[in-house]
């Protein structure tokens, strides 16, 4: 019963908390009053744990008081720290131990296991830059990957759209990924082809978040120069939370048509 409250976050178990004091969520605790107050994916577990107390002969008021103890333990514990990494590019400094962004973003592609998402804006020398990605798709035929890139219209530039994607899809395959190697899903924002500057944008975020746990997060453009030698900052994340929301980011700008495959 404990783990369906204590895997709530703190403010899950507040809204929660809140439900119950104001009457909004009560007997019998159905499913979907309870999935309009917690997420739909801890529910269940919510709503059983709710009504094994209620069976128990807890009335509403003690259920609550349960509930703000744990509440009261949470505020009372040191916040865990994240394990995270300063990851930097550029020349040495003396006394300084960060971690290289080169060196990371390898081992992130080497050791995945699931799945690899990487979000990129600039790709140049792609072939060294994603070698270690390409070599562990080779390995793991079930590994899912996909590359969100930025394809780009040049200020002035009035070729079709059709073209442009036509040429990405020739250089990305030819000098950009490792040849020999199975393609990965690729997709772009159509927006950054758009003949309207006021509507042009671009895909200008990168990260890479690896079996759902690993994040990586820099400025560093998947080029090798922003790789090794420009000078680029970023924070490597273990975090499950992190991970999730970084990736339904882009799973929701995809179900919603914001985003387009390159490779059909």
């Amino acid at each position: 019963m404990n783990e369906a409250f204590t895997a709530l976050s703190n403010s899950d178990l507040q809204a929660l908390l809140s439900a119950l004091r104001t009457g909004r969520l009560g007997a019998p605790y159905t499913g979907l009053q309870v999935a309009r107050v917690v997420p739909p994916a801890l529910a269940a577990g919510v709503r059983e744990a709710l009504v094994e107390l209620a069976a128990g002969g807890f009335s509403p008021g003690q259920i609550v008081t349960t509930l703000a103890l744990i509440e009261r333990d949470r505020a009372g514990r040191p916040t865990a720290a994240l394990p995270i990494d300063l990851v930097t590019s550029g020349p040495d400094a003396p006394g300084v131990s960060n971690r290289d962004t080169a060196v990371v973003v390898r081992e992130l592609f080497a050791h995945a296991q699931r799945s690899v998402l990487v979000v990129g804006y600039a790709v140049h020398q792609g072939q060294q830059v994603f070698e270690a990605l390409a070599q562990r798709m080779a390995a793991l035929p079930e590994l899912e990957v996909k590359l969100f890139l930025n394809i780009a219209r040049p200020d002035g530039d009035t070729t079709p759209a059709g073209i442009l994607i036509s040429q990405f899809r020739q250089r990305f395959r030819d000098r950009q990924w490792p040849a020999g190697y199975r393609l990965p899903e690729v997709y772009f924002d159509p927006r950054s082809l758009a003949d309207d500057r006021s509507v042009r944008s671009s895909l200008h975020a990168k990260c890479v978040v690896v079996d759902g746990t690993q994040v990586f997060v820099s400025s560093a453009n998947f080029t090798v120069a922003g790789q090794e030698r420009n000078i680029e900052v970023g924070l490597r994340i273990e975090s499950p939370a992190v991970a999730r929301g970084i990736t339904e980011h882009f799973r929701h700008l995809l179900n919603h048509g914001h985003l387009e495959r390159a490779f059909e």
